[in-house]
């Protein structure tokens, strides 16, 4: 069997076209109606491959399904979700990929909903517009998988940069553990769809792509767009307006340093890598590291975001190292999931 067969299922009605395999057990079969399902591997067989019919080892005839019986129309085939271990605590992103990576300032966008869990969800993915919400599409999505919402232009960012996903969980045919309604506000930074360090390796697409936490292990990773200090500043204004007299001033906060994001993606520091090694690289990486830890070693407090990638952890590893060696009292942690994903390291001057 391999992607393109036609197959037929074993033990149920219905059948369709190789699209992909989860493993070596698990193929989804794309059928009539467009839709992906999964399907045991052992259940399948295939009725036409490379565009000819299969026939039998021991027949010249031409393989024909055998029919099925009917099941009654009370109770009508049911689809049984492939579940997976540990996929009862549900983990849902929205998720942002460039059509073209290289042409950021031109290309369009693809949007997509991740369902990393053993629940279906049926949501309702909105935009604001005039202080009233528009739905934008809904729909039912199965369990460990991803869906396609839609496409935009770089002239419809505005659009989406305040966006609601309603969604409740459930699972089909068999009980299962009640979960929240989940109503998340995000606030898209369309600033992000025009850096290409935005768009970061993940564990759901080939492809390079902005990520967006919208539950972890059950729990919203944004529910509100109102910070505490945003809470703070209107109560303070609403005491000013209700006893307007004799009312001292607030001390003014002194303002952190703004974060101070540095890139060591080579194609960010040099315009071409002809002619080095990768050990060259390395090296170029490491002085624009200690280049900019240098410049700011003065700056008490001062933020600084290097960002590395994933990729086999060779150059974390080696600012790690360096920052161990030379840095000992500069407090190291991973940056910010949300926004950097995986690939980056955050220091702060001391």
């Amino acid at each position: 069997m391999k992607i393109g067969d036609k197959v037929r299922y074993l033990n149920a009605i219905g059948g369709g076209t190789v699209k992909r395999f989860k493993n070596k057990d698990i193929v989804w079969v794309e059928e009539e109606d467009g839709f992906e399902t999964p399907a045991l591997i052992r259940e399948c067989i295939v009725v036409e491959s490379d565009g000819k019919p299969v026939k039998t080892a021991s027949q010249s005839v031409l393989l024909k399904p055998e029919p099925l019986p009917e099941p009654p129309k009370s109770e009508p085939a049911k689809h049984e979700a492939v579940e997976r271990p540990g996929g009862d605590r549900l983990n849902v992103y929205l998720a942002y990929l460039p059509l073209d990576i290289k042409m950021l300032g031109k290309t369009n966008f693809e949007a997509f909903l991740v369902n990393n869990s053993n629940y279906f969800l049926f949501f309702n993915y909105m935009n604001r517009q005039n202080n009233a919400w528009i739905s934008r599409h809904s729909e039912i999505i199965e369990p460990n998988t991803r869906l396609f919402i839609e496409e935009f232009s770089k002239e419809q960012l505005n659009d989406l940069e305040r966006i609601c996903i309603q969604f409740i969980a459930f699972k089909k045919n068999r009980p299962f553990g009640l979960k929240n309604a989940y109503s998340i506000e995000l606030r898209i930074d369309g600033v992000k769809f025009y850096k290409l360090h935005s768009f970061r390796e993940n564990d759901f697409f080939d492809e390079e792509a902005l990520i967006y936490p919208l539950v972890v292990n059950d729990t919203a990773a944004r529910e509100m767009l109102v910070s505490a200090s945003d809470l703070q500043e209107a109560m303070t204004q609403k005491a000013k307006a209700d006893f307007p007299h004799h009312q001292p001033k607030p001390a003014k906060k002194e303002k952190s340093a703004p974060i101070l994001e540095v890139d060591l993606h080579i194609n960010q520091l040099l315009d071409s890598t002809k002619g080095l090694t990768n050990t060259d690289i390395l090296n170029v990486q490491l002085d624009a590291f200690r280049k900019t830890l240098e410049e700011n070693k003065n700056k008490k407090g001062q933020k600084i975001v290097f960002i590395h990638g994933k990729g086999e952890g060779v150059l974390r590893n080696a600012v790690l190292a360096e920052l161990k060696a030379k840095y000992k009292n500069y407090p190291v942690q991973d940056a910010s999931f949300r926004e950097y994903g995986l690939g980056a390291t955050m220091v702060t001057v001391k």
